[in-house]
């Protein structure tokens, strides 16, 4: 490879401060020795990184491709000097759990928290992030197990139903709803959705269109580029409702309230599955 990872490590250090003399602080470092190694990269990979001005520097289209494949590379790594050093100090070994969803409450908190405590020995490490992200890291042996909302399986992995959690409208305590004990599916067609764009947002939108859809006219849903609990955290203003499982209500914000969404059947519930691509199991 034409190129090492502590160039690497500059050149994200450089996007992220947009400056290359910010980023040579953050890394402790000469800026020369640190402009010097992005311009052997550059000239490496055969195309500029980064636009330079007198403010600063911005990246490339080329350059935020390229940032974008890399920062997986370095995680890579840092996982796998973790590892090694683990292994040198004797310690019994970990086990990386990916999962998309919050864990403020509800059995995946609990299933975590009981894991630890009968098996201290292994070290948990835990991963939030999006489904294909996390699938990916089962396939590369990053991650050892996923538990992911929905009940569709995947394909290559071992999956096996875990359990079931009640869905909740979260609502400004200002709203009308806020004084019922549950809502009803069909009381929320008039509303406005905020959801993260990121998981699970994209499961309760389409959650939302299965149940909301009616005729031509679909719900108010406005995906966001913010976490989940920023979306949560704004609703008291009145802004929107949005939806959460049970594992997100541990977590409380200024004039927030849930409240159960029921419907036909009763309380509405979304499952979670456990995938694995490797021996390891979770009891």
């Amino acid at each position: 490879m034409p190129f090492d990872i502590r160039q690497l490590r500059y050149a994200v250090a450089a996007a992220d401060h947009g400056s290359f003399y910010r980023a040579a602080r953050a890394l402790d470092i000469e800026q020369s020795t640190l402009s010097r190694n992005i311009l052997k990269l550059e000239r490496a990979v055969g195309t500029p990184i980064f636009e330079r001005s007198r403010s600063g520097v911005t990246t490339t289209l080329a350059g935020k491709v390229f940032l974008r494949g890399i920062r997986p590379m370095i995680t890579s790594a840092d996982h796998l000097v973790a590892m090694m050093r683990a292994a040198g100090q004797g310690r019994a070994g970990g086990l990386r759990l990916g999962h998309n969803s919050s864990v403020s409450a509800g059995n995946l908190r609990a299933t975590m928290m009981g894991w630890r405590a009968t098996h201290p020995e292994v070290e948990v490490d835990c991963v939030e992030a999006d489904r294909a992200v996390l699938l990916a890291g089962l396939s590369t042996g990053e991650i050892d197990m996923t538990i992911l909302m929905g009940a569709m399986g995947h394909n290559g992995f071992r999956c096996q139903p875990l359990w079931s959690e009640r869905m909740l409208v979260a609502l400004p305590a200002s709203h009308p709803f806020a004084e019922r004990n549950v809502v009803h599916w069909t009381d929320l067609r008039g509303e406005r959705f905020l959801l993260p764009a990121a998981d699970p947002g994209p499961e309760m939108r389409d959650i939302l269109l299965g149940r909301l859809s009616v005729s031509s006219a679909s719900p108010d849903i406005r995906m966001r580029q913010s976490s989940r609990e920023t979306i949560l955290s704004i609703l008291g203003g009145g802004c929107g409702v949005s939806i959460v499982c049970e594992g997100s209500t541990g977590a409380h914000y200024p004039d927030v309230i849930y409240r159960p969404i029921h419907g036909e059947q009763g309380p509405a519930l979304v499952g979670y599955r456990r995938s694995a691509a490797s021996r390891r199991r979770m009891s």
